[in-house]
């Protein structure tokens, strides 16, 4: 018996992207306290946090998810979890 695919998860927009990007490099710079010179690497490392979860289909699944989701994400990184491969 066939049984119906569930729909694959959409891409989010480069609009989406670059906001998801922005809250995670945002949360990262909180984490070493707003220091000095580090926001270029909290940006890069978002980047790659974020198209991470892109790839594997692991962001948000609604637009009001979003920060909790990357949130949460980033502080799961610094337990033993399957997201701390992303960050």
């Amino acid at each position: 018996m066939n049984r119906p695919r569930p729909p694959a998860p959409m891409a989010p927009t480069a609009e989406q992207r670059h906001e998801m990007i922005a809250i995670a490099a945002y949360y990262l710079a909180e984490r070493r306290g707003f220091a000095p010179g580090g926001a270029d690497e909290d940006w890069l490392r978002a980047e790659r946090v974020i198209d991470r979860m892109i790839r594997d289909h692991l962001f948000p699944p609604s637009p009001a998810d979003v920060v909790e989701g990357i949130r949460n994400a980033l502080k799961l990184s610094t337990e033993s979890s399957p997201w701390s491969q992303h960050i």
